[in-house]
């Protein structure tokens, strides 16, 4: 048997989150590599990784909101910090993007450092090098990095911006 390693890596966030915007039980994960820029095998390891942490039902297809959000608003900026980098071109984020972008007036742009992006402004790492493409054809897991990203790097107003936002779209208002 192969031994895995346990612990969560980026690239399960962004897998979490894909799988929320889809909001679909039965997907399948050929398509889901294909669409977040992933190996087959690192969906399923990913799946493995998730569903020992108690992300995933059992099933491994339906993610557990309650114990996600709890994470993304505990424990991501831990996880995964990041601070803003140098000034480049890429795609906005944290309150650089939608939804954040409407609630909050910013003199400063955080965006994921990418070549064919329209903003420039400081560069956020995103959680897996596939982000930047895949946000683009999904506006929902779009949303849904970007309010991530405010947890990562915001100020204390973004990050409850982004939790409210965050419960909003999990089906979890309060």
């Amino acid at each position: 048997m192969k031994n895995y390693s346990h612990q969560i890596k980026p690239q399960d966030v962004l897998l979490l989150l894909k799988i929320v915007s889809e909001n679909n039980a039965s997907w399948n994960q050929k398509p889901m590599a294909e669409a977040l820029g992933m190996s087959q095998s690192e969906v399923s390891e990913s799946v493995a990784r998730s569903k020992y942490a108690g992300f995933l039902d059992p099933s491994g297809k339906v993610v557990l909101k309650m114990a996600l959000m709890e994470f993304l608003q505990y424990g991501l900026r831990y996880v995964f910090p990041q601070k803003p980098g140098p000034v480049v071109r890429g795609l906005p984020t944290s309150h650089s993007a939608s939804p954040l972008k409407e609630q909050i007036q910013s003199s400063e742009d955080y965006v994921w450092p990418y070549g064919k992006g329209t903003v420039r402004g400081h560069s956020i790492m995103p959680l897996y090098p596939s982000v930047p493409v895949a946000v683009l054809k999904d506006e929902k897991l779009y949303e849904l990095l970007a309010l991530a990203d405010a947890l990562r790097v915001g100020r204390a107003r973004e990050k409850d911006l982004a939790v409210v936002e965050l419960k909003t779209r999990l089906g979890l208002e309060e």
